[in-house]
């Protein structure tokens, strides 16, 4: 039996140089959880806390924002989430990794105040973006409520990413995005597929003017707009969501019909994949997003 998730998607343009204003987004974070009490889970769009001004180099920026996630930033984060008693998910940073890199990071804070996960961006966009690209899929379970997965941005793009989280059993994926380019329009449809084809929730929460268009949007299992913001300006989006729905749509069918996760018989042979040099073995497809 699972409990409802409030949830706060806060659509909004980034903090420029956050470091020189650390309480600006503890503050902000507390005027949002006081409009709306009874959030469980909080986001912020990708790399919030590490915008540039108009004019400033991208990159210089990037060298000067990054931190090990376990730095000043990350301590001041845990004790924002522990605070509040919620689940904040702060956008994604820049991380000065151990390796010398810098990844385009999304960590995620308990109402403990512990980092309990933490996601690498696997495809950068490229040639804009030169962060080190991530290679784990990530899922952090809520007590309670469910499990979720991460993404950011333009891995909405590459249906391996949803797909594999949703295997790994996430009832709910979380998309951080910063897409200021017309092309939201087809992430907005790519959210509703990505519901579809894996039977998850979906929620692409995208950066307000003038760092991105807006059109934030939560959808259903089975592909449904749940909520959906404006396109543009600043919004907090809210919605409540059964994470249990999912587990209900993938042993139920889509429409009660459609079950992608069990459409194999049991002598079927496994199907080779020449893009991947692999193949999906039957067995271990059913061994995965099962309730």
């Amino acid at each position: 039996m699972t409990i409802p998730l409030p949830i706060g998607l806060v659509q909004t343009a980034a903090r420029h140089h956050a470091a020189d204003d650390p309480d600006a987004f503890a503050a902000d974070v507390r005027r949002v959880t006081e409009a709306h009490p009874g959030i469980r889970l909080l986001a912020y769009p990708e790399l919030h806390l590490c915008g540039h001004k108009p004019g400033e180099d991208p990159e210089t920026v990037m060298t000067e924002a990054a931190q090990p996630l376990d730095g000043p930033r990350g301590t001041r984060l845990a004790a924002l989430a522990r605070e509040l008693g919620i689940w904040l998910v702060p956008g994604s940073v820049y991380e000065q990794s151990e390796d010398g890199r810098i990844y385009n990071t999304a960590p995620v804070y308990s109402p403990a105040g512990e980092r309990v996960a933490e996601y690498r961006k696997i495809f950068p966009w490229r040639p804009y973006e030169t962060t080190a690209s991530g290679s784990g899929f990530v899922v952090f379970d809520m007590e309670d409520h469910g499990r979720v997965g991460l993404t950011i941005c333009y891995d909405a793009w590459f249906p391996e990413i949803t797909r594999h989280l949703a295997w790994q059993g996430a009832d709910l994926v979380l998309n951080l995005v910063r897409t200021p380019t017309v092309d939201r329009a087809q992430e907005v449809v790519l959210a509703q597929a990505n519901a579809i084809v894996n039977q998850v929730f979906m929620a692409s929460l995208n950066a307000a003017a003038p760092d991105g268009v807006g059109r934030s949007l939560v959808v259903d299992p089975e592909g449904h707009t749940r909520a959906a913001a404006r396109p543009g300006p600043e919004e907090v989006l809210t919605d409540v969501l059964d994470l249990a729905e999912a587990r209900r749509v993938r042993t139920r069918g889509t429409a009660g019909l459609t079950r992608v996760w069990d459409p194999f018989a049991d002598d079927q042979p496994p199907l080779e994949l020449p893009l991947y040099e692999g193949r999906i073995d039957p067995e271990r497809w059913r061994r995965g997003a099962r309730p």
